[in-house]
């Protein structure tokens, strides 16, 4: 990222700057959620889920206001660690990391008001952390 700093004044056309910083941060953001889900660190994690909504949304310009407006709710949750669309966008999901003692909150506060304001009904899934890939013998 900071290479891109560096150089990003090579960039004149905009669009492709912003585009390129969202890949180039992405995956610095990418690494260091590696490194901070290694220590437990879920603060920081949501942290970055939050940055990489922001940089899909700001520089990459693939949310809308669908996507937006679930994460922007999200986000006002007390418990809601971090919230960001998932997939290739346009449309689609968003994945949050919700204290569990808040997720029947988030559901019922982001249901009412996501409904509100785009008169589309959300759906909510709640999954739980399994063991991950592993070999099979």
């Amino acid at each position: 990222m900071s290479d891109f700093n560096t150089l990003q004044h090579y960039i004149t056309d905009g669009v492709i700057k912003r585009r390129a910083r969202h890949v180039i941060s992405e995956n610095d953001r990418t690494f260091e959620a590696v490194a901070v889900l290694k220590t437990g660190d879920l603060g920081r994690f949501g942290q970055l889920m939050n940055d990489s909504h922001d940089s899909l949304r700001d520089d990459y310009e693939v949310t809308g206001i669908e996507l937006d407006t679930l994460v922007a709710e999200s986000r006002k949750i007390p418990g809601v660690i971090g919230s960001r669309m998932t997939g290739a966008g346009f449309g689609g999901c968003t994945v949050s990391l919700v204290k569990e003692e808040s997720i029947d909150r988030m559901i019922k506060e982001v249901g009412e008001n996501y409904l509100a304001k785009t008169n589309l009904k959300a759906d909510f899934y709640v999954a739980e952390i399994g063991n991950g890939a592993q070999k099979i013998s």
